[in-house]
């Protein structure tokens, strides 16, 4: 559906438009001197590009995903292993086959979890699942993401809680109590505590079904797949015959330092409201188009680190919101945001009568909360940092 939806913007809008040339199974190659080199996959010729303002460079970002990674580890011949796509497509594998009878996947991020949700939703028992979870994760309630005004008190309602936990947390475990009290984050084992976020997104009735799963293996991640077990660092996993492994295992946001987005002869699009991709990319798109210099551009876009560890929830707040406090100040910006279906909140709170009092007390307690969370957040980020 993704790929249907951006191959009918590209031919039905983009290319016809002439302003756009589009180079489908192309390898890009080189930049240098003004000039892009790039070569067809298919046939290997190469063209030269001249770039007459920037070249944007969108690889910053790029994902990496099972369909197209490797896994890092090795696996014995006669293992079945599928990538989530291809689980799509196993029926085909088990025509004229014994079927499997077990099933593992492998990996403890948003990916894993959607493969799980895909066997438990196609069929599949929870007891016939094997999951390996080398760490737990903090989980967004997708409840406090939805636009709309029938979600007005859980979006802003849950933005002012998300502030008051940061301001009154006397720690980072503290503050995803308190989160996970007002129901804005959510974990899947009530009894472990998650040492990883990376904006996961999920439903309250997702996790219900994740938490049928009872044969975790929690053992760090997986070293190499044998015929009937898993290895670890520590030692091996017995696995039952006929088990379909799944991976997961690709990081899909590799770690990377913040850099300034306009760049001389450049652009590199990052984040500048966490997780919101396709946002921060039609912002950096529109601040490109109607500002001047530089300088008043990267002002606009200040890259929102993305979170290594559940303390990095904090550092992406608070640059989140003071990137919006910008925003708010510039008149043309905030008009073009409201009229953005990318972003789902701009049009929403500007239609909040003054009169409505329960929607201007959840203003108000934002407001103050974010105030009291910019001066507690740094303390909370100095006392979570590693010591030297």
């Amino acid at each position: 559906e993704v790929n249907g939806y951006f191959h009918k913007v590209m031919h039905q809008q983009l290319v016809p438009s002439g302003r756009v040339r589009y180079l489908p199974l192309t390898r890009h190659l080189a930049h240098e001197a003004g000039v892009s080199s790039v070569a067809s996959i298919l046939s290997g010729e190469q063209s030269q590009i001249t770039v007459r303002k920037r070249i944007v460079d969108a690889t910053y970002f790029s994902p990496q995903v099972p369909a197209t990674t490797p896994p890092a580890f090795p696996v014995a011949d006669g293992v079945r292993l599928v990538t989530p796509t291809q689980l799509t497509q196993v029926w085909q594998v088990w025509q004229g086959q014994e079927r499997f009878a077990n099933y593992c996947v492998l990996g403890a991020g948003k990916t894993a979890m959607d493969a799980v949700i895909f066997l438990l939703t196609s069929g599949a028992a929870p007891d016939q699942i094997h999951w390996v979870m080398p760490r737990d994760s903090w989980l967004v309630n997708r409840l406090s993401t939805q636009p709309g005004e029938e979600f007005f008190m859980h979006s802003m309602g849950g933005a002012a809680a998300q502030m008051k936990a940061i301001a009154l947390a006397t720690s980072v475990d503290d503050m995803y109590e308190r989160l996970e009290a007002s129901s804005q984050m959510l974990r899947i084992d009530r009894a472990r505590k998650p040492e990883m976020f990376h904006y996961a997104t999920i439903s309250e009735g997702e996790v219900a079904l994740l938490r049928q799963i009872t044969q975790v293996i929690r053992q760090g991640r997986v070293q190499a797949i044998e015929k009937e077990a898993l290895v670890f660092a520590q030692g091996k996993h017995t696995m039952p015959p006929h088990t379909l492994f799944i991976n997961c295992t690709a990081s899909a946001v590799k770690p990377r330092a913040s850099e300034p987005m306009f760049q001389s002869g450049k652009i590199v699009p990052q984040l500048s409201r966490a997780p919101l991709i396709s946002f921060s990319a039609a912002l950096c798109a529109y601040v490109e188009a109607h500002y001047a210099s530089d300088e008043e551009k990267n002002a606009l876009c200040t890259p929102v680190p993305f979170p290594r560890n559940p303390a990095g929830f904090i550092a992406s707040t608070m640059t989140n919101a003071a990137n919006q406090m910008r925003w708010g100040q510039d008149k043309a910006l905030r008009a073009w945001m409201r009229e953005s279906r990318l972003d789902g909140f701009g049009k929403l709170a500007s239609t909040v009568s003054p009169n409505d009092t329960e929607k201007m007390a959840i203003f108000a307690q934002l407001k103050e909360y974010s105030m009291g969370a910019a001066m507690n957040a740094k303390r909370l980020m100095q006392a979570s940092a590693p010591a030297n």
